[in-house]
C-alpha cells in the first residue's frame, strides 16, 4: 500500500498541485476565508481542509480532471440544487473543474450550514 504524502502546511499542499488545481483551490480557499473566516487551514488525510472549533468542516481533494469541494458532515446538509455527490455515511462533495464556474453562492450557503453544524 502507497504511503499518504504528507504536507506541513495547506500552502505546502496547494503548491505541490498541478497549475489548473491550483487555481481552483485558490478561489475555494478565497471564499471559505470570506465566509467563514473563523475556520483554520490544516492538512488532514493528505488534503486541504478547513477546521472549525468542532473538528473538520470542509475539504479539498484533487482527482484528474477536477478537485472535490467537499463537506465532511455533507449528508446532513440541506442541498436544494442537488450540488452534493457521494453515497457515504457522512462525506458528500461536489467537483469543480474551472474557477470560474464556481456557484458562490450555492456553495456558501452550504459552507455556511456545514461551519455551523460542527
Amino acid at each position: 500500500m502507497a504511503k499518504m504524502k504528507t504536507y506541513a502546511s495547506f500552502d505546502d499542499y496547494l503548491e505541490d498541485q498541478i497549475a489548473s488545481h491550483q487555481e481552483i483551490i485558490r478561489a475555494l480557499r478565497k471564499l471559505v476565508k470570506r465566509v467563514e473566516p473563523g475556520l483554520r487551514e490544516a492538512v488532514k488525510w493528505g488534503n486541504g481542509c478547513w477546521i472549525g472549533s468542532h473538528g473538520p468542516v470542509a475539504y479539498v481533494h484533487t482527482e484528474p480532471g477536477a478537485v472535490q469541494f467537499g463537506f465532511f458532515y455533507g449528508s446532513s446538509l440541506k442541498d436544494p440544487k442537488g450540488f452534493l455527490e457521494g453515497k457515504g455515511r457522512h462525506v458528500r462533495h461536489t467537483k469543480v473543474r474551472d474557477a470560474s464556474k464556481i456557484d458562490e453562492r450555492a456553495l456558501a450557503a452550504l459552507l455556511r450550514q456545514a461551519a455551523g453544524s460542527r
